[in-house]
């Protein structure tokens, strides 16, 4: 392209990530629900989530009897997370920290899971926000965080503001009903549907990216300063990713 009007023309500060559908191709919720044999009431009421109603607690509450995890089975979740990350997301979270970004875990998932996910992610502990869950001594559920602003549909809009009283610029990355709430508190809004393409998401992001790899989100991440910045080998993932920007009509046109 001759005209890089995505490109942005000031650094971001930040950078939030989506952790369920955006940084794995998990839907931890759903996958707890299939270990335990509940896989359809469980992923109807996902499935309503994300497209239409957003998170709420009785949502929440419901999907949680369903399941009954176990702090083992949670605990495991982190580390499938972990094995189905999205590709390139290691090497894209490593570039935004190398140029001094940082860089969020923003999830109305369960905690354990999300916060042992993003550290083997190196994302700090202090950076990761989820929703905290309790189980007796043998491991068994008993509740969830109900003060937790991320189970209701305003939640992470209520985290997104904390944040920015930190950074400036801000750039937020989600798949979700729950991620569109913080559209208009941030700098740069990226929809990212290569696991989960949603229609009605998409139609209302000016930049959506469709392919798995998360490299795509580099160019719509960086100044033309910080392109040229890049060591060689984050240059070539760059422009793999731009090589999917460009083939995208939701950016391009």
């Amino acid at each position: 392209m001759t005209k890089k009007h995505w490109q942005l023309q000031s650094p971001i500060s930040a950078v939030i990530f989506d952790c369920d559908g955006t940084l794995s191709t998990l839907e931890g919720i759903d996958e707890l629900a299939r270990l335990n044999k509940v896989s359809e009431p469980v992923e109807l009421l996902t499935a309503e989530a994300m497209t239409s109603t957003g998170i709420n607690p009785g949502l929440y509450e419901k999907r949680l009897e369903l399941v009954v995890p176990s702090a083992k089975q949670v605990e495991e979740l982190g580390k499938q997370y972990f094995a189905h990350q999205v590709p390139d997301v290691t090497a894209v979270i490593r570039l935004l920290k190398r140029l001094n970004k940082s860089v969020y875990l923003v999830s109305a998932g369960l905690y354990p899971a999300v916060k042992i996910f993003g550290e083997l992610l190196n994302i700090p502990s202090s950076n990761i926000f989820a929703v905290d869950i309790q189980f007796d001594t043998q491991g068994n559920y008993i509740d969830f965080e109900r003060t937790s602003p991320l189970v209701n549909r305003n939640g992470k809009r209520e985290i997104v503001t904390q944040l920015k009283t930190h950074h400036d610029h801000v750039l937020y990355v989600g798949d979700g009903m729950n991620d569109l709430v913080v559209y208009d508190l941030v700098t740069r809004f990226v929809g990212y549907g290569g696991v989960f393409y949603r229609e009605n998401i998409a139609a209302q992001c000016q930049y959506y990216i469709k392919q798995l790899s998360m490299a795509a989100l580099l160019p719509l991440s960086l100044t033309q300063r910080e392109h040229e910045q890049l060591l060689p080998d984050e240059q070539a993932l760059y422009q793999f990713g731009l090589s999917a920007i460009q083939s995208n009509p939701e950016i391009e046109n």
